[in-house]
């Protein structure tokens, strides 16, 4: 059943909770520090800082400070450091599967505390239930969904037609995944390839490519409290199966490591004729790609499935209460469906509420581009991103380990079993 059903609060009702906020008392300006995981000046910070300059305008007692901190594990670091030295921002966006890092260093507090009426308890329904998945535990709302995505299929429509493939028709199956990269993959006189069939990328979030074959497969990697995993399951090994042999057996994908931030590049040159990537490089594809291209849900295996991905908002544990409730009302405004479709428009990632999706601007952007819905209908099958309790400690784990099968030093099922090996050893104590 697709859980968007049982969303509240859209239309005119989710815009009036979201115009709802906390009390600010006056006086002075309350300054509001903020970091946003961004490596290097561009476009998205020109959105956040333009997004700084409107909110100031609506609320002049409050004044938003951007701080651009670079990758979210640059982010995650500086805001830890500075919770450490008792100089922590008010608010950062960091990935949602930071969540229990946050909670266990006590540097974020619940937003619950902040949500006191029905518009608060509106505004909250109002995103979708597949994001909080990742933002709620313990019957409180740790993060906010903000940019947050899916993993999807990128196609290049002309390399389909050469290969006499329906250049309209992705891969609906791993089956047919498979099927369809071995006429993809071009190959000169001498063996060399010159297009690869398939490209999943194997480092910076290895095991988020791979839990969207564990779900697909039928697997889950962990529990919803973050203490659990069960990487070796059958479902799981399955799973790593899959993406051994594509590049050992099948020989559609290159073999080894392959470069999370250079796979948008690899599309582009036509080195991969389809890749799996996140719906957050929508608009970089949309910009970049000279030929026609499709976007679409990832292939089934035993059923489709995706993790949800991306950043939250989080609140400092240690901000001072006007700090706190001025971030509060930003995070409020920021996230009006208005607001939230200027920036799905703007980045690529799902606007996270289908109130967002009947704004005038994200229906004319949709149907000017129906790919941009494409990652919104996938939601119905996704699943919580691998999260849990020491959650860099456990992810390198699994990583590890699934580089080791990839490089053939491993079998997928005796990776998978060292993975849950070492992450046994890690969690055992919160339990």
């Amino acid at each position: 059943m697709d859980r968007r059903q049982f969303i509240v609060g859209t239309g005119a009702a989710a815009t009036a909770a979201s115009l709802a906020a906390p009390a600010i008392a006056q006086g002075a300006p309350t300054e509001v520090s903020f970091y946003f995981p961004v490596a290097v000046g561009g476009p998205i910070t020109k959105v956040i800082d333009g997004y700084a300059a409107d909110f100031a305008k609506d609320n002049p007692s409050i004044k938003v400070v951007p701080t651009y901190a670079g990758t979210y594990q640059d982010t995650l670091a500086k805001v830890l450091t500075a919770h450490k030295a008792g100089t922590p921002p008010t608010l950062s966006v960091l990935l949602s599967t930071d969540m229990f890092t946050m909670i266990d260093e006590e540097a974020a507090v619940p937003f619950d505390g902040f949500l006191k009426t029905e518009a608060d308890k509106a505004w909250l329904k109002s995103f979708y239930p597949a994001f909080m998945l990742n933002s709620q535990t313990g019957g409180e709302t740790w993060g906010i969904p903000f940019q947050r995505s899916t993993i999807v299929l990128y196609w290049n429509k002309e390399l389909f037609k050469e290969a006499g493939l329906d250049p309209e028709t992705p891969p609906a199956t791993w089956a047919e995944h498979t099927a369809f990269a071995e006429r993809l993959t071009k190959r000169d006189a001498s063996g060399n390839t010159a297009t690869w069939g398939t490209q999943i990328p194997t480092t910076g979030f290895a095991y988020w490519l791979l839990q969207a074959l564990t779900i697909a497969a039928g697997g889950t990697l962990a529990n919803q409290e973050g203490t659990r995993t069960a990487f070796d399951s059958p479902a799981n090994v399955e799973a790593l199966t899959y993406l051994v042999d594509l590049s050992r057996k099948q020989k559609v994908m290159a073999p080894g490591v392959i470069d999370w931030g250079t796979t948008p590049r690899d599309f582009f040159e036509r080195k991969a004729a389809m890749i799996w990537t996140t719906t957050g490089n929508l608009t970089n594809v949309r910009t970049n790609a000279k030929f026609p291209f499709g976007v679409a849900m990832l292939p089934a295996g035993q059923r489709r499935g995706s993790p949800t991905g991306g950043g939250n908002f989080y609140l400092s544990k240690t901000a001072k209460p006007a700090e706190q409730e001025a971030a509060v009302r930003f995070v409020r405004w920021l996230t009006m469906p208005e607001r939230a479709a200027s920036w799905s428009v703007a980045t690529g990632y799902v606007a996270t509420s289908p109130a967002a999706y009947e704004t005038p601007a994200m229906k004319e952007y949709v149907a000017a581009f129906p790919p941009a819905a494409v990652a919104r209908d996938q939601l119905q099958y996704a699943g919580a991103e691998l999260s849990t309790h020491e959650n860099q400690r456990v992810v390198k784990a699994l990583d590890d380990n699934i580089q080791a099968a990839l490089g053939g030093t491993k079998t997928p099922d005796r990776a998978m079993k060292d993975a849950q090996a070492e992450a046994e050893r890690i969690l055992k104590s919160y339990r």
